[in-house]
Parts: structure tokens; C-alpha cells; sequence
């Protein structure tokens, strides 16, 4: 019998975000039947299409939020919408897996109904969301606590919990309290088939000898405001070889981009927005050194950031704070800034490695071995296959015992 997985985004449009799609592409692959609910967004505005056979499913979604209150309003009107996408979506199709992603930790409620009829829910946690909170806030007011209790209901209410690292899956068993054989990391590493090296351009340096690239979300706690005090500093040291380019979007680009006017730094950064992936590649192949300037915070400190493994994919060396989880994922392949002297320290680092061409190469070898060998996609794979047969498998043994006492009277 063919089992059926129903997967809630509400983060990104499918395909966009790559982790959920590299999910539901491994499931089908293992003979699962994925369908995919998420909101829609740009390039991703179709209600429902299906793509390699997953049947992906897009609804309305206010726009993007960047307050407090402004996320109440954008999580509760995702929340009605998932309701009745996902009702509609089980008297049409049917699951037997409800995987929730998040942020936020509020897909449970969509889940828990269902469980009365033998779903499992499988959460798929992306980000700590009171540490997300607390990194854009800093406060512990009342939506911060309601950020603790959800994240507590989520976790009570999965049979299975998937943690992108070691860090996550601490904080399910000690904050969470579940049994650790329920527990399975599932990194998140790019699918090296199509996140290959291209071809350097050199008109996407803009004149400039050197290239620096960013990639990612761009919301406070993701540190482009720090990388614009960067290239400030090495602009005020007289370096005028040096262009960076950052890629993606998120709710903190509009203000980034006056700070670049008021900074006056147009002539050595640029901020593309959301490009197709084709685009980003050559970007990425074309940088000398790629950095990651999230903010120092325990958000960050305990969070793995799918960049470092693209550009170490790439054979790109790295500067980045020093993070937990971030030198867990790098290692030698790249050089760690001072978390308190941070702008004269990222900088410093960046420009030694610009300096240092042999080092480039030496460090951008070992990330690339390190993906290749340890931390791409497909060493995720199985660990997600055997999260869902751990649900899957809750509850047979009872159904099995009930049975055979039933046959004996």
C-alpha cells in the first residue's frame, strides 16, 4: 500500500524553499505520494500544479510581516488557509503523515484533529523560534512566551520530531522531553546534481579584481547590516578592488538597500533580490570568498545555515563569526571573526583571504571534500526515511496485539 504525506510550509512557495522540496523529492523517490501545501509568492503564484508527480498546493498569503503584531495577522490568516486547504486536501487525496515545517509552531493545530484518524504528525523544525524571536526582539514580553508554549505543544503533539543538527535535537529531548529514538537529524546539504560550479564571469565583478558573495534570507538576525559596516571599513582603509554582491530576499531588504544609499556605498555592493537559481550559481562561481555575517546571538549559535554548505559545494572559502553549529559545519574551511570585535574583525579576515590566494584555494579543497563526503543531500536521506517509518510503525505493534487478542476469544 502506497502511504500519502501531506507537507505544510508556511515559511516559502514550494519549490523555492529547497529543504522542503529535496524532502518531497526524496519521499516520492522512495515511493511515497507527496503532496505539498505552502503559500504562494513570486514566480509560485499557481493555486495547484503538480511537479515531478508531487502535487503542490499554494495559498493566498498576506504580505510578508516585520513586527510583532504583523506576524499575528500573517500567521493567523496562514492558519485558516492551511485548515481548509488541508481538509480539502484529505477528502480529495487522502495522508497518513502530516509533516509540519516551520516557523511558526502553529502547524500542530492544523495536525491535530487528524490524529483521531490515525495520522502521525512529523515536525520539521527549521528554527528555534523563541531564540528567532528574542534575535529580532530582544525581549521576553507576552508573544514571547506564547513562542515558548507553542514551541512545547509541538512538540507534544509529534511522533516524530526532525532537527537540522545536534543543537536542535538537544533541544527536542531537553526542552521538548521526547524519547531520543524519536529524534533524527535530518541536515539540510545541498543535492550536489544540480548545485554544480560554473564557469567564472568576470562581468559580474563589476571592474573589480575581487568578488564577495552573500546568500540567504534578509531579515534582522541574518547580519547584512553588519556586512555593510564591512564594506564601509575596508572602503575607509582605501580598497576600491573589492565588490560584493547579495543575494535573496526577506523583510529587512528594503531598509538594507537605503542604508546602502545612505552608507554611499553603491560603487562596491549590490543587492539583487530573489534571483532563479541559474543566476545565483553563476554569482556563486564567480565569488573569491563568500561570507555569512550572522549576528552573533544563540539563534545563530544553535542554528545550521543551508549557505555554508553551498558555498562549500562550490569550492568557495568562507568568513564567518565564530557560531557553534557554523564551525561544526565549516571547520577549516573557513576563518572566524571575533563575535565582540566584529566589524574591524570580519573585515580583517576578509581581506587576509583576499591577499592570500593560495589559502583560498587550500580552504575552498577541504569545504568541497567536506560536502562531498559528509554533508551533501544525499547523506540526509536516509535518516529522513527513517523518520517517517519510526511513525509510521507507532501504534502497529498495539493494532497487532489488539488483533491477535481479538482472534483468540
Amino acid at each position: 500500500m502506497t502511504r500519502k504525506v501531506l507537507i505544510i510550509v508556511e515559511n516559502l512557495p514550494v519549490p523555492f524553499d529547497m529543504r522542503v522540496w529535496k524532502e518531497a523529492s526524496s519521499l516520492q523517490k522512495a515511493g511515497y505520494s507527496v503532496t505539498v501545501l505552502c503559500p504562494r509568492g513570486k514566480g509560485c503564484e499557481q493555486g495547484h500544479e503538480i511537479l515531478d508527480g508531487i502535487h503542490v498546493y499554494r495559498h493566498p498569503l498576506p504580505k510578508e510581516a516585520n513586527s510583532p503584531l504583523g506576524y499575528v495577522r500573517e500567521y493567523a490568516l496562514a492558519l485558516f488557509w492551511e485548515f481548509v486547504y488541508t481538509w480539502w486536501i484529505y477528502l480529495r487525496r487522502g495522508f497518513d503523515v502530516i509533516q509540519g515545517c516551520n516557523p511558526p509552531d502553529n502547524i500542530f493545530l492544523i495536525a491535530l484533529p487528524f490524529k483521531v484518524f490515525g495520522v502521525k504528525y512529523i515536525f520539521d523544525h527549521h528554527d528555534a523560534n523563541p531564540e528567532l524571536y528574542l534575535s529580532k526582539y530582544g525581549k521576553k514580553g507576552i508573544i514571547y512566551r506564547i513562542q515558548v508554549w507553542l514551541e512545547k505543544l509541538t512538540y507534544h503533539v509529534s511522533d516524530v520530531v526532525m532537527a537540522t543538527n545536534g543543537s536542535y535535537r538537544e533541544l527536542a529531548i531537553a526542552r521538548g522531553g521526547l524519547d531520543p529514538q524519536n529524534v533524527f537529524i535530518v541536515r539540510n546539504g545541498p543535492d550536489l546534481g544540480t548545485f554544480k560550479l560554473l564557469p567564472a564571469d568576470v562581468s559580474l565583478k563589476y571592474g573589480k579584481k575581487y568578488l564577495i558573495g552573500y546568500v540567504g534570507t534578509m531579515s534582522v538576525q541574518d547580519g547584512l547590516d553588519i556586512l555593510l559596516d564591512v564594506a564601509l571599513h575596508i572602503k575607509k582603509l582605501g580598497r576600491r578592488d573589492i565588490h560584493f554582491t547579495c543575494v535573496g530576499g526577506g523583510p529587512g531588504l528594503p531598509g538594507l538597500r537605503k542604508m546602502l544609499q545612505e552608507k554611499d556605498l553603491s560603487d562596491m555592493l549590490n543587492f539583487t533580490g530573489r534571483i532563479p537559481d541559474q543566476k545565483l550559481l553563476e554569482i556563486l562561481s564567480t565569488t573569491d570568498v563568500c561570507v555569512n555575517p550572522d549576528k552573533p546571538c544563540e539563534m545563530n549559535d544553535i542554528s545550521t545555515m543551508i549557505k555554508i554548505m553551498e558555498y562549500m559545494a562550490l569550492g568557495k572559502p568562507i568568513v564567518q563569526f565564530d557560531l557553534k553549529e557554523g564551525r561544526f559545519s565549516a571547520r577549516d574551511a573557513a576563518v572566524y571573526a571575533d563575535t565582540a570585535n566584529q566589524v574591524p574583525d570580519f573585515a580583517a579576515k576578509l581581506l587576509w583571504l583576499l591577499d592570500n590566494p593560495e589559502e583560498r584555494e587550500r580552504m575552498g579543497e577541504i569545504g568541497r571534500k567536506r560536502v562531498a563526503n559528509e554533508l551533501a543531500w544525499d547523506y540526509s536521506v536516509e535518516n529522513l526515511l527513517a523518520a517517517y517509518r519510526k511513525a509510521l510503525s507507532q501504534g502497529e505493534s498495539t493494532k497487532a496485539v489488539s488483533a491477535s487478542s481479538g482472534a483468540s476469544f
